[in-house]
C-alpha cells in the first residue's frame, strides 16, 4: 500500500485499530492513501454476489463510500472532527462476475463541514464498471471523542 507522507501518522492511528465492519467483511484493501488520491480494491466472490452471481451493486456503493469517508478522514483533523457518508449515488454500467474490482476516489470538493468524492471502479480488464458520487460529512467530535 502506498502511503503519502504527509498521511502517515494518521494512517496507522485510524486504520491501525481493527475494526471488524463491513469493509473489512467485504474483503476491501487499501492500495494508495494520498491527499487527491484514495484507492483501494475489493474482491467479487461469495460476499459481494448478487443472487445472479454478480458483483451486487450494493457493494460497490459500499466500496465507494468506504473509500470516501476514510479519504475525509484522513484529511481533517480527526482531534476535533470525524467523517460520515451523507449522501451517494452510482450508476453501475457494466456486469463483474469474478476478480477483483478497484476504486479510485478523487476529493473535488473540500469544505469546512462537508466534502464531496468522485468515484470510479474498474475491473480487472481497466473497464469502468460504476461511477459514483459521495458527500461525506465532516462532524465535530463531541468532547471526550
Amino acid at each position: 500500500m502506498y502511503v503519502a507522507p504527509e498521511l502517515e501518522a494518521k494512517v496507522e492511528r485510524l486504520l491501525g485499530v481493527k475494526v471488524d465492519g463491513l469493509a473489512e467483511h467485504l474483503g476491501i484493501e487499501y492500495l494508495h492513501l494520498a491527499p487527491d488520491l484514495f484507492s483501494g480494491r475489493m474482491p467479487v466472490d461469495e460476499r459481494t454476489f448478487q443472487p445472479a452471481g454478480l458483483l451486487h451493486g450494493g457493494a460497490s456503493v459500499a466500496l465507494a463510500e468506504t473509500l470516501a469517508s476514510v479519504g475525509t478522514a484522513l484529511l481533517v483533523d480527526d482531534t476535533r472532527y470525524t467523517a460520515v457518508g451523507m449522501e451517494i449515488n452510482a450508476n453501475h454500467l457494466r456486469p463483474v462476475r469474478s476478480g477483483f474490482v478497484t476504486a479510485e476516489a478523487r476529493p473535488i470538493h473540500r469544505g469546512k463541514s462537508s466534502y464531496v468524492w468522485n468515484i470510479d471502479i474498474f475491473d480487472d480488464r481497466k473497464r469502468r464498471i460504476c461511477v459514483s458520487r459521495c458527500t461525506v460529512a465532516v462532524v465535530a467530535l463531541r468532547n471526550g471523542g
